[in-house]
């Protein structure tokens, strides 16, 4: 008998009323590559949700960059069904959630839908930044942690070893951790074994007005906005009508159900389940993550905590390679928006790049998927401008100004200060590579805050950090330092005074805004040069002299010459009077300065990418 009609033999059919304390939502957490999405796709295989001929590596990662990267990019629900060694029928809710910073908030959402994570840990790589973070995050929900030591079937496995980790770092009895191996199936049903006696069942009340929480949604091409949603108090029907409480949006739910993976419509959703909405829900942007679902004829008192407005951390200029491409990119970051509400853009013109426009990110990965889903999916070329992040203005009359482009701070006036924002930045490093790690975060302006060994061999390492002094290439080089063995996670802290002035190019007395950039001022002058050396590499040579400075307002700080492309005039004087070739030399020259007055000088994408290595040497 399969595990799906075992299933049903203990258990009523999913129309039916379900029965609470057989609920268990639980989610998988996880630092990169370390086996998340392997160990869904055996839980899923395990419990006959899909059928083995029809099963693919990743099943719920459904985008080709998430396959490609091995990372999750979106957060998939599903449900499945498991019979217990007791003979009762069980039904998981499993949240795969993204892994990485950028989608921090996210990820707090989707657990806040949770009783329960499964905390997974390489065997080999032992516990990570992202571990510590993604663990703080499910302890401040208080959720029912079980670790999961994964990957112990390769010969360089210690799982003694992590579990000595767990309870040194992270304070976890070690006597709870399962040993698997989701590769080979290795301890999958003693995973599902600890889930059913592990993980609470949900808590809400039936009888109570109704509280959902939407930890998800997506846009359908057919259906517009499909809604994930976790019941938490009262019950929901197809017909109800229901309010967003944080937008105040009104919709009449058309459609209920369940994701088993593939969707399947059922007529009501209990307390304590999770499944998906269909309400006619036209805009992304009238659905946000971690709003809380009411009726609209008898609402509940107050929303679930935790609710807050997602807002865009990095910035960055995308514009069209071809001016042909304007339309067609706007099309793209039009279409992207309808799946990505936590990504905006809005027009602006630069005098070197032309038309383009202002995207913000939550952080450089999501960047760098968008940059990527747009050239792949909609086949135009880009040209992006170097990362910045948001600065706050303090204006001499107290008032406020938020600035994420660095072209804006010329724009205003009476400026008091500058404030920019901190993160609070994780690093776990091999003892050897401390020197290095130490060197780089005092080069980026990074104030220590704790050092603690985890074990002989492994260092912690808490700093203060400008955010915009990572969000070049800190990582890139904290990577290559250290052989590819050091972590880093980052949260933000808060925004901070600093003295900070803005470094302007200009190419032939002429202001290129899309090189500008806002720095440190202790650091401006190396930057300022750096990058004066590296465009003069990457500029090719004019039949005219070109001069680059970097300038600090009317203070030129760097300057470099390319020299120009000469023909020699005199090739065909073999002797004769000096004065012949004077005047030939001299109407050179003349040529010379008439052509730079009115020759402009094209600017390849690789000096726009040159401002991303300014710290290269």
């Amino acid at each position: 008998m399969k595990a799906d009609e075992r299933y049903n033999a203990h258990w009523p059919h999913t129309e039916q009323v379900m029965k609470q304390d057989r609920l268990r939502n639980f989610s998988i957490i996880a630092h990169i590559d370390h086996g998340k999405s392997t160990l869904a796709d055996k839980l899923i295989l395990a419990t006959s949700a899909i059928p083995e001929r029809e099963m693919t590596d990743q099943v719920l990662d459904n985008m080709d960059l998430e396959r490609e990267r091995g990372i999750t990019i979106k957060a998939q629900t599903v449900r499945l069904k498991y019979k217990a060694n007791d003979g009762q029928g069980y039904t998981f809710n499993m949240i795969d959630t993204p892994g990485h910073v950028d989608f921090t908030y996210e990820v707090s959402r989707s657990l806040a839908a949770c009783e329960g994570v499964l905390l997974v840990i390489d065997a080999t790589q032992g516990i990570q930044a992202q571990t510590i973070a993604n663990l703080n995050l499910a302890m401040q929900h208080n959720l029912a942690v079980i670790p999961v030591i994964n990957k112990i079937d390769l010969p360089s496995a210690n799982p003694e070893f992590i579990k000595e980790q767990l309870e040194d770092v992270l304070q976890i009895e070690s006597g709870d951790a399962v040993l698997v191996s989701a590769k080979e199936g290795i301890g999958i049903d003693e995973l599902m074994e600890a889930v059913v006696q592990q993980v609470p069942s949900p808590t809400g009340d039936a009888s109570k007005k109704l509280q959902a929480l939407l930890f998800d949604a997506w846009y359908d091409a057919y259906r517009g906005v499909m809604v994930l949603v976790k019941i938490q108090q009262g019950s929901l029907k197809a017909g109800d009508e229901i309010i967003m409480m944080a937008t105040g949006n009104r919709f009449i739910v058309e459609e209920l159900g369940t994701s088993n993976p593939k969707l399947e419509k059922c007529n009501q959703l209990q307390v304590g389940e999770v499944g998906y909405l269909v309400a006619n829900i036209k805009e992304l942007d009238q659905t946000k993550v971690g709003d809380t679902i009411t009726l609209s004829a008898d609402p509940c008192e107050k929303p679930l905590p935790g609710y807050k407005e997602v807002k865009p951390m990095v910035f960055s200029g995308l514009y069209p390679i071809s001016g042909d491409d304007y339309e067609d990119l706007r099309d793209a970051l039009k279409k992207l928006t309808l799946n990505d509400a936590s990504f905006s853009y809005e027009a602006e013109t630069s005098t070197a790049l032309g038309f383009g426009f202002r995207c913000g990110f939550l952080g450089l990965l999501h960047m760098e998927i968008v940059r990527e889903r747009i050239e792949r999916e909609y086949k135009v070329d880009l040209l992006t401008t170097a990362p910045t992040v948001v600065y706050k203005i303090i204006t001499s009359d107290g008032k406020t100004v938020l600035i994420d482009n660095p072209t804006k701070l010329q724009e205003q006036k009476n400026i008091d200060h500058l404030e920019e924002p901190y993160v609070l930045g994780t690093i776990i490093v091999p003892e050897e590579y401390i020197g290095v790690v130490m060197a780089l975060v005092r080069d980026r302006r990074g104030v220590q805050k704790k050092m603690e060994y985890m074990n002989p061999e492994t260092v912690l390492l808490e700093y203060e950090l400008p955010f915009n002094e990572i969000v070049l290439d800190f990582y890139d080089r904290l990577k290559s330092g250290t052989k590819g063995y050091a972590s880093f996670d980052y949260e933000f802290i808060d925004f901070r005074t600093s003295s900070l002035v803005k470094l302007d190019v200009l190419l032939n007395g002429e202001l290129v805004d899309a090189l500008s950039l806002i720095a440190h001022k202790d650091k401006v002058y190396y930057l300022g040069r750096d990058l004066a050396k590296k465009l003069k590499q990457q500029i090719p040579r004019q039949m005219f002299e070109v001069a680059i400075q970097a300038a600090i307002g009317g203070k030129i700080v760097a300057r470099e010459t390319i020299k120009a492309l000469r023909k020699n005039v005199l090739a065909k004087c073999y002797g004769g009077d000096i004065t012949r070739k004077r005047k030939l030399l001299e109407k050179q020259k003349e040529g010379k300065k008439k052509m730079k007055r009115v020759g402009s000088v094209e600017i390849p994408q690789e000096a726009f990418l040159a401002v991303l290595r300014t710290d290269d040497k």
